[in-house]
């Protein structure tokens, strides 16, 4: 069966780190059978660039037509002067918004060889750390409105609809009821008015569920939560804000954020993948990037968008077992590995495949 994706490549490892995701995606084409046809189209700072603007209208289009979207990463210094309204990011956020992208699926997991690549002390992992991070996408502060006044003081709008957390809401009770049945709600109920209509809706909600467990923290505590005893979560469920951040915070448990793929999911099939990592244009065209994320977020792209779950557990497999051969690119090594390029390691996670 053939398969429409779009790639985004975008700026700094963008291009290099797609580039090994589609190595692994041949591989998958190879092996069972199916045929991923690539559309490449620009975004963000090499949007800017060529057309001046970071989300061009052939892009939006070519996405809203394809079967899934794959992306590297936007942004870098050479950006950072411009207004904000034209800035690479804006074409992040564009898309998301164009494809009606509401539901960011971020899974962390530390991998039983990077053990020793996690800052937490082993007695605070107990069985380890396999969560995900189920963030709206559409609403909060960075879709509110914006203003400043005269004087310089700034101004941005925190808000949601009663819809906008239903929605998500579901989004992330059918994760649990395919994982642990375990939802944390992760708010700041205590003192926004936003996080109480959050907190009201999940509280509607969560009966709804009875075979899975609901709770509750305020960030604050969560955010210590995850670094205190991070086995404790299954899916937490949260805001834009406050998502974007614990995300993060997950992240760094795992080592390194170059091993993290995100899905970004609206009401159908279609969808944008992504590492949750940035361009790091410091090493852009060294060929040290990790690609691993974005062949994870490949992997996501086939469960998700495709249906595709053998193909899928493929990939993540082919992932467990480079690991475990002690394969490393340079931010999951120890000062004295051996490490490999970001083309080996995608050739070895392919060949993997292809076994």
């Amino acid at each position: 069966m053939d398969y429409r994706i779009v790639l985004l490549k975008g700026d700094g490892i963008g291009p290099e780190i797609i580039d090994e995701a589609c190595k692994c995606l041949d591989a998958i084409g190879e092996k069972y059978g199916h045929q991923f046809l690539y559309d490449e189209q620009l975004i963000g700072g090499a949007a800017i660039d060529e057309l001046g603007i970071p989300l061009p209208q052939d892009t939006i289009d070519a996405c809203l037509a394809s079967d899934a979207v794959l992306m590297g990463a936007v942004g870098g210094p050479q950006w950072d002067s411009l207004d904000p309204s034209i800035r690479p990011e804006v074409g992040l956020l564009g898309i998301r918004k164009a494809l009606g992208a509401y539901a960011n699926i971020r899974p962390a997991k530390l991998y039983a060889p990077l053990a020793d690549a996690c800052p937490l002390k082993p007695e605070r992992l107990g069985d380890g750390l396999d969560l995900i991070v189920c963030r709206e996408l559409t609403g909060d502060v960075y879709f509110g409105k914006k203003h400043r006044d005269a004087d310089g003081t700034g101004h941005d709008d925190m808000n949601y609809t009663i819809p906008e957390i239903e929605r998500i809401a579901h989004r992330a009770y059918a994760l649990a009821a395919q994982r642990r049945n375990h939802v944390t709600c992760v708010d700041k109920a205590n003192i926004l008015e936003t996080s109480r209509v959050w907190r009201e809706t999940i509280e509607r909600i969560a009966p709804e569920y009875p075979d899975i467990v609901t709770d509750y923290l305020y960030v604050d505590n969560a955010s210590m939560q995850l670094v205190l005893n991070p086995g404790q979560f299954d899916v937490i469920l949260t805001g834009n804000l406050f998502g974007d951040i614990l995300s993060d915070e997950a992240s760094c448990i795992t080592g390194s954020i170059g091993m993290l793929p995100s899905a970004s999911l609206g009401e159908g099939t279609l969808g944008l993948y992504e590492p949750i990592h940035g361009s790091a244009p410091d090493i852009a065209g060294r060929g040290i990037a990790n690609p691993i994320a974005t062949i994870l977020s490949a992997a996501m792209m086939l469960r998700y968008s495709f249906g595709l779950t053998s193909e899928a557990n493929a990939i993540e497999w082919a992932v467990d077992t480079v690991l475990e051969a002690g394969y490393r690119t340079s931010d999951i090594a120890k000062p004295d590995e051996a490490t490999v390029s970001c083309a080996q390691m995608g050739d070895l996670i392919a060949a993997d495949i292809l076994q």
